[in-house]
């Protein structure tokens, strides 16, 4: 765990999501001096001095948000929504993540802030590996709209670097889990849970994946270490896990039989072909996306805080309490 406390206030964009939280809180026990920017009072639950903005958008105001702050970590954004309802989906994309993020990176670098340390995605690289991990040299290849936006903002934040001397530091983490994930992982401990048989007894894919605690310590590396300036990483837990491997760990942690049924990778494809809406979902659970993270911890001296078995074994507990 690398934390250098210089006295430096940071400034946690989407404090209030389930990065933010774990962020505020991981970094007000380690002893820094943290302020959360929140949409309303209703948002304010988290370890740290609050500073209302509203809805964040390419107006937003934050010169007094920004008063004494020396580095930003950004998660605020528009993620993937599951039903979407504008027409124009890449429009909407960027006007928060590419948009907004320029305009609190300018409001940023015009208030004195040192620092902007941005959370994109490793869909930046693109969907999928096949012969090698992504790296950091790889072209980008973001393939829909939530990663256009991603990329694109990406390029906003070093053109303002560029103009006014704001250090940028850039992460693409992988798939997070931790407690209080929603989504896929959410729906995958539920169907452990209950027993429900899963077909993914022959999946042999390799996915990179990032632990909440492992995301949040490397993004407090990111925002104190001097040698990230400028920089883009790849950050991931430094395992891989294949589908069924996931599933085992996870019926591990709740103490449940594992229910995996045998069928072949190829019925998987045929699958989605036939229903194309279950393609992006196939692609997930058999596919592979690996990164390779060393670069992070060669530039800084980072290594994950938390094993795999420990991150999901936090991440159930939290599910069967809540449950």
């Amino acid at each position: 765990m690398i934390l250098t406390h210089d006295n430096s206030v940071i400034l946690v964009s989407g404090s209030s999501g389930f990065i933010g939280r774990r962020l505020c809180a991981y970094a007000a026990k380690n002893g820094h001096s943290i302020k959360a920017a929140v949409r309303s009072v209703d948002s304010h639950n988290i370890s740290a001095d609050a500073l209302i903005v509203g809805d964040i958008g390419p107006d937003t105001d934050w010169s007094s948000a920004l008063q004494g702050v020396d580095v930003i970590i950004h998660l605020a954004a528009r993620v993937h929504v599951m039903k979407e309802a504008s027409k124009y989906p890449l429009a909407e994309y960027r006007r928060v993540n590419v948009d907004e993020t320029r305009n609190l990176a300018l409001s940023a670098a015009k208030e004195g802030v040192k620092r902007f340390v941005f959370v994109s995605t490793i869909k930046v690289n693109g969907e999928s590996t096949h012969k090698k991990p992504f790296e950091e040299k790889d072209p980008p290849a973001p393939a829909d709209p939530y990663s256009i936006s991603k990329w694109e903002a990406e390029q906003a934040l070093l053109e303002v670097s560029f103009r006014t001397g704001l250090e940028i530091v850039i992460l693409r983490p992988p798939l997070v889990y931790g407690p209080g994930v929603k989504g896929n992982l959410l729906a995958l401990m539920k169907y452990v849970d209950k027993g429900y048989p899963l077909p993914f007894g022959k999946i042999s894919n390799k996915r990179s994946f990032i632990s909440l605690d492992n995301l949040v310590d490397a993004l407090l590396t990111s925002a104190t270490v001097p040698e990230c300036a400028g920089m883009t990483f790849l950050v991931s837990d430094g395992h891989t896990l294949s589908t069924s491997d996931l599933v085992k760990i996870i019926a591990r942690a709740m103490n449940r039989k594992t229910n995996l049924i045998n069928i072949p990778e190829g019925l998987f494809s045929i699958l989605g072909m036939v229903v194309p809406p279950l393609r992006p979902v196939i692609d997930r659970l058999t596919g592979s996306l690996v990164v390779d993270s060393s670069l992070f911890g060669h530039v800084t001296g980072w290594s994950p805080v938390q094993t795999v078995d420990e991150g999901i074994e936090s991440m159930v507990s939290e599910y069967l309490r809540n449950k």
